[in-house]
């Protein structure tokens, strides 16, 4: 989009489309408001209200003046305020459109609408004039923008979601409207660019949040009921579960039990033979592969059982953390009154003696609990393919269900093809087998 309009102001079509530009604005920010209040986004409802609010004060203040010191005040607090005003409103928490999410960002605009409008008074700004080859906004207040590529770019590899490079973006768009074009009709071209960019990115924010599992990052079961509606005549399905997934949870912790997860999708994602994962809940997960028999779809399964299998990471829990501080409070505590005791009364020595043994246990299990835990975690999976037996992709993955319970009563931490025999399951697994 940024592109566009950038090879379009410098075009000779740039003339043409001109006085459709503020219509264009303006129907690119309502769209924006109703997106943002249909999705329940204060983020992008305040930041697009940043955007009209620093141009129109621009246009006002300035006066077309670009070159004098009261022109160019202006210019330089909107360059210095937008790019700051997005790092906040990431920083702030999402609280939808509540007053008490609100509230707050509508006191910061008015703050700083306050103190741009005494600034930009002619008695405050500097009179006089620069160059016209000049850039317009001064070097220091470039790493405003700095600042928020940066902020912005952290965030994506936190979250993975597309509206931090729609920033990004947007903030782009905001630095050439600035530098280049402060106002005039180029002005209005980037602003409604850099505000279209903004509901862009919210719509393919959404899309991703429908589509793939949040916590994990791969595709979710909707997208995997989708892609059974496109599968040709050949393909194999591929049932994984976590093997005592339970007691990771019941022994670590839904926190340890969420990287355990985690870890494995990641493992998923990058299974051979061009199969895409899938998260269709709690632990289980699925792997189509298109155009793949399930002989060929083993030998991929295969490997990715052993590679999980060889998988193992540290478990440091703020728990766990906890627990280790309070038992050493307790045996330095312990210690203390120990040597107290001591004090006190010499004909207890024997005692102490004994009791000595049980502290030094202690302090040997805080020097163990010190390291980390070492998890190794495996994976049960079965795969089947149509047959003569059953076509349509729901049986199919019925043939690859009764292959994961297969597998887990021959041991776990194993794969198992489909059985050619006629698909016989019990009343308790056709249950479980029927949730996709």
């Amino acid at each position: 989009m940024l592109a566009l309009v950038v090879m379009l102001v410098n075009s000779r079509l740039f003339a043409q489309i001109a006085p459709s530009l503020p219509f264009f604005s303006v129907t690119v920010f309502a769209a924006g408001v109703l997106l943002a209040w249909r999705f329940n986004s204060s983020r992008i409802l305040f930041s697009l209200l940043v955007l009209l609010l620093a141009h129109r004060a621009v246009d006002f203040f300035s006066a077309g003046q670009t070159n004098t010191g009261p022109g160019r005040t202006p210019i330089a607090l909107a360059a210095l305020l937008v790019p700051l005003n997005f790092i906040a409103f990431a920083q702030m928490r999402e609280r939808g459109l509540t007053i008490a999410g609100i509230a707050p960002r509508f006191a910061l605009l008015f703050i700083q609408s306050v103190a741009f409008a005494v600034l930009c008074r002619p008695e405050n700004s500097p009179a006089r004039a620069h160059p016209p080859g000049a850039a317009s906004i001064p070097l220091w207040i470039l790493l405003s923008f700095a600042a928020a590529v940066a902020v912005f770019i952290r965030r994506f590899f936190q979250t993975r979601k597309p509206i931090e490079p729609g920033f990004v973006w947007s903030v782009a768009a905001v630095f050439l409207w600035l530098q280049f074009a402060p106002t005039g009709k180029m002005s209005d071209a980037y602003v409604a660019t850099a505000a279209l960019i903004l509901a862009a990115s919210l719509i393919e924010t959404s899309y991703v949040l429908a589509y793939h599992d949040e916590l994990t990052g791969i595709r979710g079961r909707r997208a995997f009921n989708e892609s059974l509606l496109s599968l040709d005549q050949q393909y194999a399905i591929a049932i994984v579960d976590i093997d005592h997934f339970k007691k990771f949870n019941d022994t670590y912790g839904h926190d340890v039990g969420d990287q355990v997860l985690c870890m494995v999708a990641r493992r998923l994602s990058q299974v051979g033979g061009d199969g895409q994962a899938f998260r269709c809940g709690g632990e289980e997960f699925a792997i189509i592969f298109r155009n793949t028999s399930a002989k060929e779809a083993f030998e991929q399964l295969e490997s990715l059982r052993q590679n999980i299998e060889r998988s193992t990471f540290h478990v440091r829990t703020a728990e766990r953390r906890a627990e280790r501080r309070a038992a050493s409070k307790n045996a330095e505590s312990d210690l203390r009154k120990t040597e107290s005791d001591r004090r006190k009364s010499q004909k207890k020595n024997a005692d102490l003696r004994r009791d000595s043994r049980p502290r030094l246990s202690t302090e040997a299990q805080l020097r163990e609990h010190d390291n980390p835990d070492h998890l190794s975690v495996t994976v049960s999976i079965g795969v089947a393919e149509p047959s003569t037996r059953y076509r349509q992709p729901e049986k199919v993955i019925q043939a690859a269900d009764q292959a994961l319970y297969r597998a887990k009563n021959k041991g776990r931490n194993r794969v198992e093809l489909a059985s050619t025999a006629p698909l016989k399951l019990a009343a308790g697994k056709r249950a479980k087998a029927s949730r996709l």
